[in-house]
């Protein structure tokens, strides 16, 4: 699967994938509940990212930074959509 192909299964009812793809996936839907769901039950680095992006997009600073450092990776800044995308082509090669 790539970008593309991720971005138009939104359009569908259930993700295409699971793990920290599928709280995108839900993000993406408007779901933010069901996003943070998944991304908390995970633990691994992937999971820590997807959950730094939704606590950063909530303007939990703190909590964000605190998941990015988790996840191995720099605090990010600038356009939510743009990490939306960077993480989900990073998660799918």
């Amino acid at each position: 699967m790539d970008v593309p192909a991720f971005t138009a299964s939104i359009a569908g009812e259930a993700p295409p994938v699971g793990g920290a793809l599928a709280a995108l996936w839900w993000d993406a839907k408007g779901n933010w509940e069901q996003a943070h769901s998944v991304a908390q039950a995970g633990d691994d680095a992937a999971h820590a990212w997807v959950h730094a992006y939704l606590h950063r997009k909530e303007h939990d600073l703190a909590n964000a930074a605190y998941w990015y450092r988790q996840a191995g990776r720099p605090v990010a800044a600038g356009d939510l959509q743009a990490e939306w995308r960077a993480i989900v082509s990073a998660l799918l090669n």
